[in-house]
């Protein structure tokens, strides 16, 4: 079994996507260097990191779908979280959807085009 233990985000303006999910989700960034690459600080207690890198090609086409693995992140609140990310420029890609006795999710497009899930535990939803 293979476990999850770094992720990448790809960035054509690093500085707007780390004020994105700075605000968003509280993740803290570092220059790794020189390089346009920034380490990702998910929280005290997070079992995966992650790195921001600055996209060297074209940024995902308006309306494409996901073409990798979608990272998806716990939440408190779906509802809020879609509406701190639309309020820090990024968009709801798939609407909040009940996942029956676990709880809710939400695909959220960040400023660069990029998809993640947010996922709220309730194991009323239905």
């Amino acid at each position: 079994m293979a476990t999850p233990v770094h992720f990448t985000i790809n960035a054509s303006d690093p500085a707007r996507a780390q004020a994105f999910y700075s605000a968003v989700l509280d993740w803290k960034f570092s220059q790794f260097g020189e390089m346009p690459y920034w380490g990702i600080e998910t929280g005290e207690d997070a079992t995966i990191g992650g790195g921001m890198v600055q996209r060297t090609d074209a940024a995902p086409a308006e309306g494409q779908s996901a073409n990798s693995f979608v990272l998806t992140v716990l939440v408190e609140d779906c509802d809020a979280t879609a509406e701190t990310a639309v309020a820090n420029g990024g968009a709801v890609a798939v609407a909040k959807t009940a996942l029956p006795g676990l709880g809710w999710t939400v695909h959220i497009k960040d400023t660069e085009g990029n998809i993640f899930g947010a996922m709220q535990h309730d194991p009323s939803a239905a």
